[in-house]
C-alpha cells in the first residue's frame, strides 16, 4: 500500500511528520537511489528502498509494534468506547491490534504508548515496577502555589480510594493570581489521579499534559500525531521494567 513519504518516515520512528518534511525539503531523503524533491511523494514502504542521510530505513515487521501518540483533548484512551467517542486507536495507523498503556483521561493530552506487547504493558502499568509518569500541569489554586503546597503533594493526600503522593513535584512558572505551571511525577496511574490530588489541595487543573513515561519522552511530536518507537527507545522501556531487549 502506498503512503506519503513523510508519514512513512514518521511511522518508522525516523522523525515526527514535521521534521520528516524538513528532511525532504533539505534533500536528505532518497527512494530507490533517487533524491526526493516533492513533499507529496508516495512510496510503498514494503517494497521501496528508503534512505535518510545515506542510512536505510528498516522495512518489515518486528515481533511487536510500539507507537507513541500525542493525544489531543476529547479522545479516550481505550481501544473501544461504548459511547462512540473517538479513541486513541482510531488516531494511529496500526498494522495489528494495539492497546493503550495506562490511562490518560479525555480532558488531558500528551504522551500515550500503544503496543501489542502484553508483558511490557503489564509491567509499565503496575506500581510495583515504579515506572515514572511525568506531567506538566497548569493550575489555579485557592492558596499560593508554593513549596509548602508542593511538600504536601509529596507527603501524600487522602483520596476516596486511598492515599496518593507525588514522587516529585516542582514549580515551573507561577502566575500573578495564584497557581501556575507545575511539574508532577507519579509512579501510580489511578483514574484522574493528578486532578484529584490537586483538588484535595485546593487547586483546579486548567491543563494537563503527560510528557514522559519512564525513559520515553513526548518530545516535539505534534498534537494528534504518532510515530513508531525507535529500537533504542523500546530497549530502554524494556530494560526499565527488567525485560530482555
Amino acid at each position: 500500500m502506498r503512503e506519503r513519504l513523510h508519514k512513512v518516515l514518521a511511522h518508522a520512528g525516523v522523525a515526527s511528520r514535521r521534521a520528516a518534511e524538513r528532511m525532504i525539503r533539505d534533500h536528505r531523503v532518497r527512494v530507490n537511489g533517487a533524491v526526493v524533491v516533492e513533499l507529496g511523494t508516495q512510496v510503498d514502504p514494503a517494497r521501496d528502498r528508503i534512505e535518510v542521510d545515506g542510512r536505510p530505513v528498516p522495512r518489515g515487521e518486528t515481533a511487536h509494534q510500539y507507537l507513541a501518540l500525542n493525544k489531543p483533548l476529547g479522545v479516550v484512551s481505550t481501544a473501544h468506547d461504548p459511547e462512540g467517542r473517538r479513541t486513541v486507536v482510531e488516531l494511529v495507523h496500526a498494522t495489528r491490534r494495539l492497546y493503550p498503556v495506562g490511562r490518560l483521561d479525555i480532558d488531558s493530552e500528551g504522551l500515550v504508548l500503544l503496543t501489542d506487547d502484553g508483558e511490557l504493558t503489564f509491567r509499565l502499568t503496575h506500581a510495583r515496577f515504579g515506572i515514572e509518569k511525568e506531567y506538566h500541569v497548569v493550575v489555579t489554586c485557592s492558596e499560593e502555589l508554593d513549596e509548602p503546597l508542593l511538600e504536601r503533594l509529596r507527603r501524600g493526600v487522602m483520596l476516596e480510594d486511598g492515599p496518593a503522593r507525588a514522587v516529585r513535584a516542582s514549580i515551573v512558572r507561577q502566575s500573578a493570581h495564584g497557581g501556575g505551571l507545575m511539574r508532577v511525577v507519579l509512579v501510580e496511574g489511578r483514574q484522574r489521579q493528578v486532578r484529584r490530588m490537586l483538588a484535595a489541595l485546593g487547586c483546579t487543573v486548567e491543563r494537563l499534559q503527560r510528557v514522559r513515561i519512564g525513559p520515553l519522552l513526548l518530545g516535539d511530536l505534534d498534537l494528534g500525531e504518532h510515530r513508531s518507537l525507535r529500537p533504542r527507545e523500546v530497549e530502554a522501556l524494556r530494560a526499565a521494567v527488567g525485560l530482555e531487549p
